[in-house]
C-alpha cells in the first residue's frame, strides 16, 4: 500500500550578514538535518583580491566581492559504513573532516581532508549487503541518465549473482518504451512497466525524469512510494525545489543520491569498471540505518573510481551554477561560459586576419583537447608552466582582462541558483515546451547553427586520431580565469575543496570535455540534461557578451596586467589539492569515437 505523505516545512536558511570589511565570525548552522559535506578554504599568502576601479568611476567588482562576507559550515563531515571501506585524503594539506578555526584574510574557513570510498570490480561481491531489504531498484526516466545507470546496475548486480530487480517506469504514452525494450527492459520478464506502478512496488526508487518533471510530478512520486523505501536522486534539484516553496522531504522515506561527473551516457559506455566517471554521494535523509550502505552500493555498482561525499544542498548548487559556467554542473563552465567564450575568441580572431579552421583549433579544440589533457592529468599550474616566455605574458593579459569580467556572470549565477529563481526559471521553462492556455508551444531547438560551430564540424572530419589541438595562451588565458573565477566563487560560498574541484575541474576536463572534442560543442550541450540545456541557452551570450564588451576591450586598449591576480594564481593552494585528485585519477580515459552514437532518446526521434 502507498504511504500517505506528509510535507514538513523547510528550516529557515540563515541571511548573511551585511558586508563589511572586517572577517564575519558569525558560523551558519547546516539545513535539512545530517549532511556530509565540508566548509571552503584559503591561504594566508594569497593577496586580496582587489583591482584598480574603472576608468568610469563606478566600483569594480572585484572591490564589491573582496568586502563580501564569507559563509561559514560547521557541518559534520565524517560517515560510517558497514560494508565499503573508507579512506581519509588530504587537499592541499587541508582535513576536511575535522574542522578547525582558522581564519584566512579573506574570512574564509582554514579545514583540513576527506573521506572517499573507491569502487571497482573486486566490490561487486559486496553489492548484496549493500542493498540488504531491496527487492526492486525502480528506475524512473529514459532520458541522460535513466539508460546508462539503469543498464550499469542491471549488469553488476548480475556480476554480483543478485536477485534484485532492475525495473524501467515510464508514463503509460512514453515514447521511450521501444528504446528501453531494446536495452533488454521488457514487460514480459517484469522490468518494464508503469511508471507509478514501479514507484508503489520498489524499495529503492531513482527519480532519473528532468527536473521541471521532478516539479510537477513529486507529490505524486512521494504519495506513491512505500513506508521506509529509499528516493534515489542524481542531481539536488528537488531539494531546491522544495526549499524555496518552504517544503521539505517526507518524513516516512530515506534520500540518498549518487551524482556520476558526465552525463548519462557515459556512465555506461565504459566497457571497463572505474574508468572515468568519478561520482559524490550524500545521505539527506535516512529512516532506519541503510541509507548510507545503499548509496554507496549505488555508486560502486555505476563503477565510479572514487566517490566523495557531500550534501544534497551543496550537489544542487554548485552543479546547476556549473551547468551555467561549464554546460552543467559547475554548469559554468564546460556548457554555458565554455560555449560563450569559445564563440568570442573565434570571432576575435577571425576578425583579426586567423583563418577559420585554425580559429576553431586555437578555441574549441584548445580548449577540449591539449588544456583539459593537461589540466586532468597535471593541473592548471601546467598549462601555463609549459608556455614559452611570450606565451606566458600572452596568457598573463587574458588572465588579467577575463578574471574579474567572468567572476561578474559566476557570481550572479550562483545567487540565482541559491534564491531559488535559476531553479523557478528552469520549472517554467519546462512548461512552456507545450502548448497551454491558448499559446502554442515553445520545445527547445537545436544550437548547431552557427559559424564556428559549422566550421567545427569540417576540422573534426579532417583531425588526425589523437590529435589534441594546440595549446594557444591567450585561449588558455581566458579558460584558466574563468576556472579560478569559478573556484573562487564556489570558495566563498562555503564550498569544500572535494566539491569544487569535482564540479569546476573534474566534471569538465575528465567528462563532458573529451566529449565536446569528439563530437562538438552543440552535441556535448544538447545530449546533457534539460537543466543544463536550458542554462547554456540563457548563460552562454552573457558570457560571449562580457569577454567580448569588456575582456578583449580591456586588451584592446592596453591594460596593465594585475599582478596580484597572476601571483594569487601561481600560489593558489587550489593546485595541491588537484594533484591529490589527479593521482585518483582512473588510467583509462572515457572513450568516446568521432562516431559515438550517444544520442538522447527525444533526440534521435526528431531526426529520424
Amino acid at each position: 500500500m502507498a504511504a500517505s505523505t506528509s510535507f514538513t516545512p523547510a528550516p529557515a536558511v540563515s541571511t548573511p550578514a551585511p558586508p563589511s570589511s572586517s572577517p564575519p565570525c558569525q558560523e551558519f548552522s547546516p539545513t535539512l538535518g545530517f549532511k556530509l559535506g565540508f566548509s571552503r578554504s584559503s591561504w594566508t599568502t594569497l593577496k586580496p583580491l582587489i583591482s584598480r576601479a574603472p576608468s568610469n568611476g563606478r566600483p569594480s567588482l572585484s572591490v564589491r566581492m573582496a568586502s563580501l562576507p564569507s559563509i561559514l559550515s560547521t557541518t559534520s563531515f565524517d560517515f560510517d559504513t558497514s560494508v565499503f571501506k573508507k579512506e581519509k585524503i588530504s587537499l592541499a594539506g587541508h582535513d576536511e573532516v575535522n574542522y578547525k578555526s582558522l581564519l584566512s584574510p579573506f574570512g574564509y574557513r582554514e579545514n583540513v581532508g576527506t573521506y572517499i570510498v573507491r569502487g571497482g570490480r573486486n566490490l561487486f561481491h559486496l553489492l548484496p549487503d549493500a542493498f540488504k531489504g531491496i527487492k526492486q531498484i525502480g528506475v524512473v526516466g529514459w532520458g541522460s541518465q535513466g539508460p546508462a545507470q539503469a543498464q550499469k546496475l542491471r549488469d553488476s548486480l548480475a556480476e554480483a549473482k543478485s536477485d534484485i530487480v532492475v525495473k524501467i517506469g515510464l508514463r503509460k504514452d512514453s515514447r521511450s518504451y521501444a528504446e528501453a525494450r531494446s536495452a533488454g527492459f521488457t514487460e514480459k520478464n517484469g522490468t518494464l512497466g508503469d511508471m507509478w506502478v514501479t514507484v508503489a512496488a520498489s524499495d529503492l526508487v531513482l527519480l532519473l525524469i528532468s527536473d521541471s518533471a521532478q516539479a510537477d510530478n513529486y507529490e505524486k512520486v512521494f504519495s506513491h512510494m512505500k513506508q521506509d523505501s529509499i528516493l534515489g536522486l542524481s542531481h539536488g534539484f528537488l531539494l531546491g525545489h522544495l526549499q524555496s516553496l518552504g517544503l521539505d522531504f517526507p518524513e516516512n522515506i530515506s534520500v540518498i543520491a549518487v551524482c556520476p561527473k558526465g552525463m548519462g551516457p557515459s556512465v555506461f559506455c565504459q566497457k571497463t569498471v572505474c574508468s572515468g566517471q568519478r561520482g559524490k554521494w550524500c545521505r539527506n535523509q535516512d529512516v532506519d540505518g541503510r541509507a548510507t550502505d545503499v548509496a554507496l552500493g549505488w555508486s560502486v555498482a555505476l563503477g565510479s573510481p572514487f566517490t566523495f561525499a557531500t550534501t544534497l544542498e551543496q550537489e544542487y548548487k554548485s552543479d546547476i551554477f556549473g551547468e551555467r559556467g561549464q554546460l552543467r554542473s559547475s554548469e559554468c563552465i564546460l556548457l554555458g561560459a565554455v560555449h560563450g567564450v569559445v564563440e568570442s575568441l573565434f570571432r576575435r580572431y577571425t576578425e583579426n586576419g586567423m583563418d577559420e579552421d585554425l580559429a576553431y583549433k586555437n578555441t574549441v579544440e584548445c580548449i577540449t583537447g591539449i588544456i583539459s589533457k593537461n589540466i586532468s592529468a597535471k593541473g592548471m599550474l601546467a598549462v601555463y608552466n609549459s608556455l614559452s616566455a611570450n606565451g606566458k605574458k600572452e596568457f598573463e593579459i587574458a588572465y588579467s582582462a577575463s578574471f574579474y569580467p567572468c567572476m561578474d556572470i559566476l557570481y550572479e549565477c550562483y545567487e540565482d541558483v541559491a534564491s531559488g529563481s535559476e531553479i523557478r526559471s528552469v520549472v517554467l521553462a519546462g512548461r512552456r515546451f507545450y502548448e497551454k492556455e491558448g499559446l502554442p508551444g515553445f520545445p527547445m531547438g537545436k544550437i548547431d547553427q552557427t559559424r564556428m560551430l559549422k566550421v567545427g564540424e569540417r576540422v573534426r572530419r579532417a583531425r588526425p586520431e589523437g590529435d589534441l589541438g594546440p595549446l594557444y595562451p591567450f585561449t588558455a588565458g581566458v579558460f584558466v580565469a574563468l576556472m579560478m573565477a569559478q573556484i573562487e566563487v564556489l570558495r566563498r560560498k562555503g564550498h569544500s575543496y572535494s566539491e569544487i574541484i569535482n564540479e569546476s575541474l573534474i566534471e569538465s576536463v575528465d567528462s563532458l570535455n573529451p566529449f565536446t572534442h569528439a563530437r562538438g560543442v552543440s552535441f556535448m550541450v544538447d545530449n546533457c540534461s534539460t537543466t543544463a540545456r536550458l542554462g547554456s541557452r540563457k548563460w552562454a551570450p552573457r558570457f560571449d557578451y562580457i569577454i567580448t564588451q569588456q575582456a578583449l576591450v580591456g586588451v584592446d586598449k592596453g591594460a596593465p596586467v594585475n599582478q596580484d591576480l597572476i601571483s594569487n594564481f601561481l600560489s593558489d593552494p587550489v593546485h595541491e589539492a588537484i594533484e591529490v585528485c589527479a593521482r585518483l585519477r582512473p588510467t583509462v580515459d572515457i572513450s568516446v569515437p568521432s562516431d559515438a552514437d550517444f544520442v538522447r532518446p527525444e533526440l534521435r526521434q526528431c531526426s529520424s
